[in-house]
């Protein structure tokens, strides 16, 4: 028998010290370039990523670290014991697993100088091996009462928000299914978006043939596909810019871009082979009182259905939810009873959900981007962008700007006053810190 060891195995702690410099520094960028991986896969902003595995790397005994990162690939150079390695990795999978996102940062809080290699993967391994919190039927219907939701707070009625749910319901189905196969991005949001409208359109044209509704659902078939604005990574990428770190944004934007405009294609299509019209709704008659209790609830439900989605905690998303009944409604009620402009009531509710996701930051170990951005995701305007695609390939273009504007104003005032919250609330925000200073930065505790 032979009892040579695995050259591929990884060296034990004690015979760390003994191997050249060079292949320390190998396994010690490694560990540093496994985490930032981890962090980049689960959805994280650059400045988390590179500041962590600054830490990390100062942990385990690397004396400098550089890293440069994108959407999906991560450059870093390492120097320690004479030499330096320079690595590349990159991830393709553009997911958001907001529950990892949060175990990585406690990790990361409890980083000390001295640790070795070996416990640093340990570690990971444990992150990385938690299963899902929620299975697929809890994924499917969070989608589905997420977009349930949505449709009352788009002025839908009883009947939209029923249709909704049912066509949410089936489109998540089948993304989830398509995304644990790996497929295309494009391709999978294309298909799910001309598969939500299909269900939708269908279902309310067979009611109205039996004469059970009148006509006036056709916008609801907008709120059916808002389970695939991708909320998580617009909002980081508006972070990275604020931030700075722009090739992460501007890659992560990008990723964005495309998978609304393949959504927005999908939509159309369907929609003008239907010769169906995506106008604004009326909404039901309520009582002032009664429609705010509604508006609360229905932002609950959207925002909790979001967390689900990004695979926060009930713990979580039971206060992201809270923070958006509260600031969503609040929201609505300046733009209904004051002059206020849309997008600057937008602004100040994402101000309030930043300084309230801080506030909860501090009590809990949970980070700030896993409470305010289910609670901001709601306000993104889902239903005058896709009216924009719409009236885009119909050439109604002066229609299509005026949707288009209205989107990136109220996209920018969302990522102001999460920025605004996060200078306000953290030293490393406020003033422009170098994330190559691994020894500064290990000994700020601060939390992020």
């Amino acid at each position: 028998m032979n009892n040579a060891s695995d050259p591929t195995e990884e060296p034990r702690f004690e015979e760390f010290s003994d191997l050249p410099p060079h292949e320390r520094l190998a396994l010690q960028s490694g560990v540093v370039m496994r985490l930032g991986l981890a962090l980049l896969g689960s959805g994280a902003g650059a400045f988390r990523v590179k500041d962590s595995m600054s830490r990390l790397a100062h942990a385990v005994g690397i004396e400098s670290h550089r890293g440069q990162v994108t959407f999906t690939e991560i450059t870093t150079t390492s120097f320690a014991n004479g030499t330096f390695r320079t690595e590349i990795g990159e991830t393709r999978r553009a997911g958001v697993d907001a529950d990892k996102i949060d175990r990585l940062r406690e990790f990361v809080r409890g980083l000390r100088p001295g640790m070795s290699v070996e416990d640093a993967h340990a570690a990971l391994d444990e992150i990385e091996s938690a299963r899902p919190l929620y299975g697929a039927v809890a994924n499917m219907l969070a989608a589905a009462f997420a977009c349930a939701g949505f449709a009352f707070l788009n002025k839908g009625g009883l009947v939209e928000c029923l249709v909704v749910f049912f066509a949410a319901l089936v489109g998540q189905a089948t993304r989830r299914q398509m995304m644990h196969r790996h497929m295309n991005h494009f391709g999978v949001w294309m298909l799910c978006g001309a598969l939500g409208t299909l269900i939708y359109t269908s279902f309310v044209t067979a009611l109205n043939w039996f004469g059970w509704v009148d006509h006036n659902h056709q916008a609801g078939v907008i709120s059916a596909i808002l389970f695939l604005v991708p909320g998580f990574p617009l909002v980081t990428g508006i972070l990275d810019l604020v931030r700075m770190d722009l090739l992460a944004g501007i890659t992560r934007l990008s990723y964005v871009t495309v998978l609304l405009a393949s959504t927005g294609i999908a939509v159309w299509a369907v929609s003008a082979s239907l010769h169906w019209d995506v106008n604004p709704s009326v909404g039901p008659e309520l009582s002032p009182v009664v429609l705010n209790l509604l508006r609360i609830l229905a932002s609950f439900i959207a925002s909790f259905g979001f967390a689900m989605l990004f695979n926060s905690p009930l713990k979580v998303a039971s206060a992201a939810a809270g923070i958006a009944a509260v600031t969503n409604t609040g929201r609505l009620l300046l733009v209904d009873h004051t002059a206020i402009v849309s997008q600057a009531a937008v602004g100040l509710a994402a101000l309030f959900i930043g300084l309230l996701a801080s506030l909860l930051s501090i009590l809990w170990r949970y980070s700030r981007v896993t409470l305010s951005v289910p609670a901001v995701v709601i306000m993104i305007p889902g239903v005058p962008l896709y009216r924009a695609l719409t009236a885009m390939s119909n050439g109604e273009v002066t229609s299509a700007l005026a949707q288009v504007v209205q989107v990136v104003f109220v996209v920018c005032a969302i990522g102001v006053g999460l920025a605004v919250s996060r200078m306000i609330t953290d030293r490393g925000w406020a003033f422009d810190q170098d994330t190559t200073r691994t020894r500064r930065i290990f000994t700020d505790v601060a939390a992020r």
